[in-house]
């Protein structure tokens, strides 16, 4: 092919491709990453695609480049040998107004004085959370890279973003890792970050004080809006109420909110179902328990921050054994200043041991993930027998529980390929290397794998 495609061959050819990626992502994944998408250019056996931001741009490249070579080769009669991923805004697109407002965005620092910036106030963030000092891996990825895109562009894109996952995993940090950013690229916005709770009780207090319009006036005039723990809201339907105007304030303004939650919009109880539609307007991002080598890199940011000189043995062992969360990582860091401090000795991997043997709540989170309970609680949640996940046969009710158990075997359990294999019968550790690589890569698009697999890790 030596000449560029007709432009509606191309648009043709990029809604089959869409409608493909449409069935294998969950709503909020494609309106993020391939909304406003199109490609630009076809000739010499490479395409070229647009993308309406630089993080979609990265994101597509390293995420869904393969998938998309699968379905150019269904959709398209002649062999592509090279996808490039440009930014690039869809010319059928009216983006004047978005670009127009990010343009101002970038003068509005140099309209302001110095004195006058120093009038503005932020309130509730902690400089320590930046992005610069989280630590970025399999199950924080795409969260990272929704709250980096709001931070460069608020309000513009990703709004409201919906940050959700377990206790100690990060969320706090991102949010607040956008307010700083915030902060530093445009110092005469108004942020405010508050816990759900302050929110209730500021309200109340508003009504108690009959000063409601002071309430208002406080949270409908901030810039940037950070809620943490917004599943508190649910079943209060006053604040429910005020919240709902709030929101509508700031987003009709433009005004950025960022919330977080311990579960999805959809999950959460007694929440009015117009809460919910806005809650699932922007982004939805979750935050997944770290993997061993996303734990061993935070592990040793941590110890080098509080001064710990650790061995790469004891940082390992420590990785394995505590897997609940980042929070209860810190703490046993805590613990090991402690001992060092109080004994002034080195830290060995011995003196770990013995510490770490004193965590009662982590050994007993190492117990429940052993092979043996996986097993049963794969089958359980299946309602398969040990005896047909672990035998030779392969038929299809079989073959995706045996390979949610070979990703939580490699990934909770810590078992080598061999062992797995040999863990399931003697299968071949190939075999076995094939099926978690399948389940990691298709985990970061696939909302019931991600379900399946959360919901069998919480009953271990």
């Amino acid at each position: 092919m030596t000449n560029p495609v007709d432009q509606s061959q191309l648009q043709q050819l990029w809604r089959s491709i869409l409608g493909e990626i449409e069935l294998i992502t969950t709503k909020a994944e494609f309106n993020t990453w391939f909304q406003g998408s199109h490609i630009l250019e076809l000739k010499e056996k490479q395409i070229t695609i647009g993308t309406p931001n630089g993080f979609a741009k990265i994101w597509l490249q390293q995420k869904f480049t393969d998938t998309i070579k699968k379905l150019l080769k269904k959709y398209w009669p002649e062999e592509i040998e090279k996808i490039i991923f440009t930014y690039s805004k869809n010319k059928n697109e009216n983006n004047y107004n978005n670009s127009n407002t990010i343009s101002l965005r970038k003068t509005e620092i140099s309209n302001h004085s110095p004195q006058q910036q120093a009038t503005i106030p932020e309130f509730g963030l902690n400089p320590r959370y930046t992005f610069e000092n989280f630590v970025v891996g399999q199950g924080n990825e795409l969260a990272f890279a929704a709250a980096k895109a709001v931070a460069d562009s608020p309000g513009l894109i990703y709004n409201p973003l919906f940050i959700y996952g377990g206790v100690g995993l990060g969320k706090t940090h991102l949010m607040q890792a956008v307010g700083n950013q915030i902060k530093a690229m445009l110092p005469q916005k108004k942020i405010l970050y508050i816990s759900t709770e302050k929110f209730i009780n500021d309200f109340i207090y508003s009504i108690k004080q009959n000063s409601v319009n002071e309430f208002k006036r406080k949270y409908r005039t901030v810039d940037v809006l950070l809620v943490d723990d917004i599943q508190f809201i649910s079943g209060k339907e006053s604040t429910q109420e005020e919240f709902f105007h709030t929101f509508n304030e700031l987003y009709q303004n433009n005004k950025q909110i960022v919330l977080t939650s311990d579960r999805p919009p959809k999950e959460l109880e007694s929440l009015e179902n117009r809460l919910l539609s806005r809650f699932e307007w922007g982004m939805i991002a979750d935050i997944r328990t770290p993997d061993l080598e996303t734990r061993i890199a935070i592990l040793q940011n941590k110890a080098q921050d509080k001064g710990i000189i650790l061995d790469s043995d004891s940082v390992v062992y420590i990785a394995k054994m505590v897997q609940n969360n980042i929070r209860e990582l810190e703490g046993f860091l805590n613990k090991l200043l402690a001992y060092q401090q109080i004994n002034n000795t080195p830290l060995t991997l011995e003196n770990i041991r013995v510490i770490m043997g004193n965590n009662i709540k982590v050994n007993q989170a190492k117990k429940n993930l052993t092979p043996q309970n996986l097993l049963n609680n794969v089958c359980k949640y299946f309602n398969i027998s040990a005896d047909e996940i672990l035998s030779k046969t392969r038929t299809k009710h079989l073959v995706y529980p045996r390979q949610i158990l070979c990703y939580l075997l490699k990934n909770e359990a810590n078992y080598s390929y061999p062992a797995i294999g040999k863990f399931l019968n003697g299968r071949d550790h190939t075999t076995i290397l094939h099926a978690v690589a399948k389940l990691e890569k298709e985990i970061h698009h696939n909302e019931q794998l991600r379900q399946d697999i959360e919901t069998i890790k919480k009953s271990s």
